[in-house]
């Protein structure tokens, strides 16, 4: 694992660019360091890392994800999650500790939006007697990155989507004043108004939303 890391390390460094990785840091309210490696750059850069015959046996993933993840520099960050997405069919039941560490742990909109609908989705869709425990256990934690997972994790499910878990999670935090969370309930309300206009209408119109989040819910629909 050290030595998987070490090349992706040296790959990293000689394409850093102090100028962007300043601007990046700013753009996350200097939370995080970056090389200053552009998305589609570090792309083409991991893309040999993340090639199937090179790619790390998965009894291997937890112990280098959370090295990479542990790393000052945040397209380490970016890597470990897309690195992890790659054994989605590999998921053990396990696994949902993992995520939970990175959701928890040098958190922020940028990897958590990542975490919730292309990891822990596919998680909970493999493992669906895990969903319903740790939504509770999310909820009531008090963490808003976990919150926010459980408000995201169904982006997209379009069809799939199980309208009463959506509406039980929003109605659990109603009256938050936090931005990602007022933000997130508006997302995941007007990802599905593409599917169900009426349902979102109907149920943005019944539920005393805050401001922010009835007005991206409905954004689509005005």
């Amino acid at each position: 694992m050290n030595d998987y890391i070490k090349v992706l390390r040296v790959e990293f460094e000689a394409h850093s660019d102090s100028k962007i990785a300043a601007e990046q840091k700013a753009y996350l309210r200097d939370q995080f360091l970056f090389y200053g490696i552009k998305t589609p750059i570090r792309r083409s850069i991991q893309k040999p890392f993340l090639a199937k015959e090179y790619l790390p046996v998965k009894e291997n993933l937890d112990g280098l994800i959370r090295l990479l993840w542990n790393r000052p520099q945040r397209e380490y960050h970016y890597f470990a999650q897309e690195l992890a997405q790659k054994y989605v069919k590999q998921f053990e039941k396990r696994d949902i500790q993992l995520f939970e560490f990175m959701v928890t742990t040098n958190s922020w909109w940028d990897t958590v939006d990542f975490i919730a609908p292309k990891l822990i989705s596919e998680y909970f869709k493999k493992f669906p007697e895990q969903r319903d425990p740790y939504i509770e256990k999310w909820l009531a934690s008090n963490n808003i990155w976990l919150q926010r997972s459980c408000l995201i994790f169904q982006l997209l499910s379009k069809d799939n989507m199980d309208t009463e878990l959506l509406a039980r999670v929003i109605n659990s935090l109603l009256g938050s004043k936090e931005f990602f969370i007022n933000k997130a309930i508006g997302w995941a309300l007007r990802d599905y108004s593409r599917t169900n206009p009426a349902w979102v209408s109907d149920f943005a119109t019944k539920t005393p939303l805050e401001p922010l989040s009835k007005r991206e819910a409905l954004r689509l629909l005005q």
